[in-house]
């Protein structure tokens, strides 16, 4: 189960390029999603990964298992990840939205969910999605660390960017969170100087 790729993929594409506003895509990069827009970004060079097999066997036996189980919140969000895993963002959102139904103080969840807004070109959902999942955890560090990305490249909002990254390298400096919203900030900071140092 691919969980924490969720958000150190999307990182690291983002932050493994980020010289300026320039955003990789190597990692996940779903067609029908509209990505930043085509001036601001680049992909840099070499192979995209491969996205993981889609498993529909497992998948058709969770969802019987999701019909046998109307209350069961786990089986809900097995199935949201292995659509999230296969990139097919769209059809993970309802399995999240049911699994957050049944398990509201999720923030694991919460924030996967948020994350499927995202790339699903839904950057107000997204972020709203994130900020119920700080009042959950405000010191959740995957949900600090995502919040930055959309609103660095969902919303262009780099001093907001910079405040939830910096919350991030403040918690926990040296987690590899730490060090991904470490590069972030420097990113941002030598492109938009405005945005400026932490106070």
């Amino acid at each position: 189960m691919n969980r924490d790729s969720l958000v150190f993929g999307l990182a690291g594409t983002f932050f493994g390029v980020l010289v300026g506003w320039v955003v990789g895509t190597q990692h996940i990069a779903p067609t029908s999603v509209a990505t930043p827009t085509a001036a601001t970004t680049a992909a840099p060079s070499g192979a995209q990964p491969a996205v993981p097999p889609f498993d529909a066997a497992r998948v058709t036996e969770l969802e019987r298992q999701a019909n046998a189980s109307p209350s069961d919140a786990s089986v809900r969000m097995q199935l949201g990840n292995a659509y999230f895993d296969a990139e097919r963002y769209d059809q993970a959102i309802p399995w999240y939205e049911a699994a957050l139904k049944l398990d509201p103080k999720n923030v694991n969840l919460s924030t996967d969910l948020g994350v499927a807004y995202y790339y699903t070109n839904q950057t107000d959902r997204a972020i709203t999605q994130l900020q119920n999942s700080l009042t959950l955890d405000p010191t959740h560090l995957k949900t600090l660390l995502n919040e930055g990305i959309v609103l660095a490249f969902g919303k262009q909002d780099f001093a907001g960017a910079a405040r939830s990254w910096e919350r991030v390298v403040s918690l926990a400096p040296d987690s590899e969170e730490g060090q991904r919203a470490k590069q972030g900030l420097d990113g941002i900071r030598s492109a938009h100087p405005e945005v400026g140092p932490a106070k």
